[in-house]
């Protein structure tokens, strides 16, 4: 019987697989890849092996009691899946004590721990009314009245410029925006926030705000709230002297004023107002005061909130190259959407004044993330499919915001303490024998297999050296594009994904012997053995592929990365199975060397088989 046809012809297979390194190859090289021709092919390694960063998020409530356990769990399940967005990165996130959370993540890290705690709460708010921020100004400088200090600057060159195209009734992506301002024009929240001993940050929102009015003085605190607009320093240029007290308080004292006094007082600034604990302006039924530039913002009650949105991606915009943040949102929280998006279109109720509206006059709609404003483009039509947040994006924080937006805001609020570097658990002296160890005892498996099946050795050897290069490969490419890490516990899973493949070496080659016991000839065994024997390692390594998918998924942390490791250590010995084992056995079966037994290793099994040849079967008697 003839051989299938795929067995006559194993250059295929063989050009398939060359096929496969070449493209692996030339990702590992040129796709993201920076740096010489050795930084090109550095494997990304885990917290073990090359240490990393460790920072400590301790939770804050607004009455100084210890959150439940059922929020720090939520919370740190949360964090920890916004820091394996990416892929397999390993993370390490346990929570520690009452309050605390602490992450830890390879190499440096210091960037990403920043954005994982926080609380990414995402509010759409309309913009009611726009003043100028006076922070920068001082009592002495208010003697010549300035025209920046009027109480309706108009929107001019500021962030609220008219948005794109994309923005159109019913157009899909229709929040086009133009950059968020600079960091320089939007204070970052410093350590100025941090709780202070004895302060009013240990009491609750009640006792701080008592603490507050105290503070200020009854009567200034009554001029204050009798305020129905923003101070204008050019007719008033005293102001700045008069409400001098509400410049001593820090972020989370303002928090507790009310909205409309925080955006009145001209002395509550918009670096007190960038102070304030995340989530201070989190509630969606209050007005809300936040700033974008130089301008602080009277924000409408929030009728879109977070949990209306189903899906956030970071996406490259085809129209104008620049990245932004895709929104998809629930059935309820689409017609929300709309329904704002009408509001403002047509300035229902004259809600919106003068300042605070667009180029086309129609109100601005600011996108709110904890307490920044984002974006706030004005809205060009009715929106009724899904939109964009747009801002001075790249591809990473547009996907760091997405992955926030998507895995839901944290139940809990936190302040973030020092980040910490963390020394690898594994020295690099300690990995460099391990790895030496490893090579010592594949190299014994090499010499046992060549000293056993002395041609088939061959096959065996150039299998594993082909099946390291793949995985190597993978490792550096995988790395790159979904952040995975190789740690301990991921060479584990390496090291054992090798057993799997030593057994079907031996399923292989001994069916072969089989074969040749039977009486065949070693060439016409080679295809009847891999017939036979492919059903097994099939199976073998299937059952290998399911209990790594099981375990990927019902675990955690470290264990998923040796998981993930053994399935990916399995699929690719199955390719080197079928594009190189079988068809070089095929290639070896028509040489002259695999028929000599004592070249081929099949000595004993090819002398067995002679025997059966040249010994006449006893006849058997035919029963009635």
């Amino acid at each position: 019987m003839a051989p299938p046809q795929g067995q006559m012809r194993p250059g295929r297979q063989l050009a398939v697989l060359g096929l496969i390194f070449v493209v692996l190859y030339l990702l590992v090289f040129f796709a993201g890849a920076n740096g010489s021709f050795t930084d090109r092919l550095e494997v990304r390694l885990g917290l073990d092996l090359i240490g990393g960063s460790r920072v400590t998020y301790t939770a804050t409530t607004m009455d100084g009691q210890d959150p439940s356990a059922e929020s720090l769990e939520e919370a740190r399940q949360i964090i920890e899946s916004r820091a394996n967005a990416y892929g397999v990165s390993e993370a390490e996130v346990v929570t520690e004590g009452n309050r605390n959370i602490v992450v830890s993540l390879a190499g440096e890290s210091n960037d990403a721990l920043a954005q994982l705690g926080q609380a990414a709460e995402l509010r759409f708010r309309k913009v009611l009314k726009v003043t100028t921020d006076s922070g920068a100004l001082t009592p002495a400088a208010t003697a010549t009245p300035t025209p920046s200090g009027s109480a309706t600057p108009t929107p001019g060159a500021s962030a609220s410029a008219a948005p794109s195209a994309s923005a159109s009734p019913g157009g899909q992506g229709g929040m086009a925006a133009t950059p968020t301002p600079s960091a320089s024009a939007t204070p970052a929240p410093t350590t100025s926030a941090a709780p202070e001993p004895g302060g009013t940050d240990d009491m609750t929102p009640e006792q701080r705000l008592a603490a507050v009015q105290a503070k200020i003085g009854p009567q200034l605190w009554a001029a204050a709230s009798a305020l129905q607009a923003p101070v204008d320093l050019s007719a008033d240029p005293t102001a700045l002297t008069t409400y001098a007290k509400f410049a001593e308080l820090n972020g989370n004292e303002v928090a507790v004023l009310p909205p409309a006094m925080q955006f009145n007082v001209p002395t509550v600034t918009c670096q007190q107002l960038a102070d304030r604990q995340p989530g201070s302006i989190a509630d969606p039924k209050q007005q809300a005061v936040s700033c974008e530039g130089a301008q602080k913002e009277l924000l409408d009650v929030a009728k879109v909130l977070g949990t209306d949105v189903s899906d956030a991606d970071g996406v490259l915009d085809s129209q104008n190259g620049e990245w932004v943040v895709s929104l998809d949102f629930t059935g309820s929280g689409q017609k929300k959407w709309t329904d704002l998006t009408r509001e403002a279109y047509t300035n229902e109720g004259g809600a919106c004044e003068q300042s605070a509206l667009g180029d086309q006059s129609r109100c601005r709609v600011a996108v709110v993330l904890d307490n920044e404003v984002i974006s706030s483009p004005e809205i060009q039509g009715v929106l009724t499919g899904d939109s964009q947040i747009t801002g001075d994006f790249n591809a990473t924080t547009a996907n760091e915001l997405a992955s926030k937006l998507r895995y839901g805001a944290l139940p809990l609020t936190f302040d973030q303490n020092e980040v910490q570097n963390v020394s690898a658990t594994l020295g690099t002296e300690h990995l460099k024998a391990g790895l030496l160890a490893a090579g010592v005892g594949m190299l014994l498996v090499i010499i046992y297999a060549f000293f056993y099946y002395r041609l088939l050795g061959t096959v065996i050897f150039l299998s594993l050296v082909l099946s390291g290069l793949l995985v190597f490969g993978a490792l550096i490419v995988l790395g790159r594009q979904i952040g995975y890490t190789l740690t301990l516990y991921g060479i584990a899973g390496f090291i054992v994904s090798l057993g799997v493949a030593a057994d079907s070496f031996v399923i292989y080659f001994e069916r072969l012997k089989d074969e040749i016991r039977e009486g065949r000839s070693p060439r016409s065994a080679v295809p009847r053995a891999w017939i036979r024997a492919r059903r097994t390692i099939i199976s073998a390594n299937a059952i290998s592929i399911l209990a790594a998918v099981v375990l990927y998924l019902v675990s955690v942390g470290a264990v998923k990365g040796f998981a993930f490791a053994l399935g990916l250590a399995t699929i690719l010995d199955l390719v080197v199975v079928f594009l190189f084992r079988h068809p070089i056995m095929t290639m070896f079966a028509r040489t002259r060397a695999f028929l000599s037994p004592r070249v081929s290793g099949l000595g004993r099994a090819v002398e067995t088989g002679d025997t059966n040849q040249s010994t006449p079967r006893p006849a058997r008697v035919k029963e009635a």
